[in-house]
């Protein structure tokens, strides 16, 4: 009888033993499939019914935080320079750096071979010891000097050599502008940054013509002793005539530019064979940097309309022009300031005109930065204020920023300007 009993109970509850050893898997993975629910409703871009409703949503601390909107307002525009140098520029070359600086643009300075050790090595150190410099890592030299040639091709290869370290190694930017050390800015970098803001980013702006005249045979006949000595000497001439390009046409123009960032990528990587077919050309050709940049720009079908015939300086020459500009002296300062222009040339080395512009248009003390919305510090007993950097992205331009924007109005003004650009 007992086993009777025993018998019916176990039909009686025949899963109780084996429910006991599935009912708990079970439980587990409804909740692991719900979790992943949970999450994949919450995170997924199709998802248009919400996993709560609507009054419940007033339960999180996140729902009384007003979300602010995406800002459509581009960024500040940043700039790449080359400060290049030769013998006896390494004085003069820091004092342009200086007067250049802003933490959210990037640098290169470089002395050439002809310099002396010692004079790079001063530049080195200043370059790597500076507070400011390596709190914000963005000045770079060209510690293994290049060979330059005045009016050479190895101008424009150790100009493509900066660009190339920039591209690589200068994170963001927008504009490189190439400068030597006998130029100097006119307006702070927060004036140059703010006139800049409202520009179209694939702007080029290069002085250039195709009427280049008699340098048609008179530039294209020489050799750059730089492109394979160990000793600068200058260019000389070959006796040989060459034929005018036909694959090409030929431009000329200011060797100061501020190219924007997806020409110079052009120029570097060379996606079209271009830049390297000009580039070769141009290896025997005197005063190469007024040529080669303009040459690839007004040949390159997708760049050709985006230059500004100018060079953003302000330069006084002879007329007709000599070789040289004049040096500016303190007779050329109102005629600066009225060119509206963000930078002049050629300045000799502690001119007091540079003193001048230190002190009415950049607001710069001796040996200091040129002050900007980033400087928080005291200004108390002939302190730097930008020995303290604050909020980068603060602007506080002068009225240096109108002039530049007076200045890009009228090369802009013209609504058909692209459309008639290299002619």
């Amino acid at each position: 009888m007992k086993k009777l009993k025993s018998f019916y109970k176990h039909l009686k509850y025949p899963a109780i033993t084996t429910e006991r050893k599935w009912i708990f898997p079970l439980a587990v993975a409804s909740l692991v499939f719900l979790f992943i629910f949970f999450i994949t409703t919450l995170i997924s871009p199709n998802a248009t019914t919400p996993l709560l409703p609507p009054s419940s949503a007033s339960i999180f601390v996140e729902s009384k935080l007003q979300l602010l909107p995406i800002s459509t307002v581009p960024a500040p525009p940043r700039f790449a320079y080359l400060v290049s140098g030769s013998a006896g520029d390494g004085a003069m070359l820091k004092r342009t750096l200086q007067a250049l600086y802003h933490p959210n643009n990037h640098y290169v300075v470089h002395l050439d071979a002809d310099s002396s050790p010692q004079e790079r090595l001063h530049l080195h150190k200043f370059v790597v010891n500076h507070p400011i410099f390596r709190k914000f890592n963005n000045v770079r030299m060209i510690t293994k000097a290049n060979l330059v040639t005045y009016r050479g091709p190895t101008m424009v290869a150790n100009t493509l050599h900066a660009a190339a370290i920039l591209l690589k190694q200068g994170g963001e930017w927008d504009w490189f502008i190439n400068l030597s050390a006998s130029d100097y800015p006119l307006v702070t970098q927060d004036d140059l940054i703010h006139a800049f803001s409202d520009l179209p980013r694939d702007l080029n702006f290069i002085d250039h013509t195709s009427d280049i005249g008699w340098k048609e045979f008179q530039r294209a006949k020489l050799i750059d002793p730089g492109l394979y000595m160990n000793k600068k000497s200058d260019v000389f001439w070959i006796t040989q005539r060459r034929s005018v390009p036909t694959a090409f046409k030929l431009f000329t123009g200011s060797a100061w530019m501020a190219l924007s960032r997806p020409f110079v990528d052009f120029c570097i990587w060379g996606w079209d064979n271009l830049p390297r077919t000009v580039l070769m050309y141009y290896a025997n050709f005197i005063s190469t940097p007024e040529g080669y940049f303009h040459t690839v720009v007004c040949n390159a079908q997708e760049f050709r309309n985006t230059t500004v015939n100018s060079d953003l300086h302000f330069i006084s020459w002879d007329n007709p022009p000599k070789q040289h500009p004049h040096y500016l002296t303190l007779d050329d300062m109102q005629k600066m300031v009225d060119s509206n222009a963000p930078f002049a040339r050629k300045f000799h080395q502690d001119d007091p005109v540079l003193d001048k512009i230190d002190n009415e248009l950049l607001f710069r003390g001796q040996g200091m930065f040129v002050p900007g919305g980033w400087c928080t510090g005291s200004r108390e007993n002939g302190t730097d204020p930008c020995s303290v950097a604050g909020n980068t992205t603060v602007l506080r331009p002068t009225a240096g920023a109108k002039r530049v924007k007076i200045l890009t109005g009228s090369l802009l003004s013209n609504d058909s300007f692209r459309s008639r650009q290299c002619i």
